[in-house]
């Protein structure tokens, strides 16, 4: 009889995310809930129903001055998405009227 390693409840967890790939699943979910800790409260208002996609972010910006910024700023708010959840999972950002 096979001796087995003991491992982690995490471990374990991580195995079988990855084994049926909801580990991206998981992860951009994770990504839309840092949404308002990412750019903030006050900007946070003005934007509604960010959704994940295939590694996109949608988020939608009525004001079209404030989609303006919000894109010059993108490469950065992707980079702080992506460092607060972890891993390389928005790769670019879509900013709806």
């Amino acid at each position: 009889m096979k001796r087995h390693q003991p491992k982690s409840i995490g471990e374990v967890i991580g195995q079988y995310l990855q084994e049926n790939n909801l580990e991206k699943t998981l992860l951009e979910r994770h990504v839309v809930e840092k949404w308002e800790e990412v750019i903030g409260p006050q900007l946070a208002r003005f934007t509604s129903n960010p959704e994940m996609r295939n590694g996109t972010l949608y988020v939608h910006i009525p004001s079209a001055p404030l989609r303006q910024e919000f894109f010059i700023g993108r490469k950065e708010i992707i980079r702080r998405l992506n460092d607060a959840v972890g891993a390389t999972v928005v790769k670019d950002i879509r900013l709806l009227a």
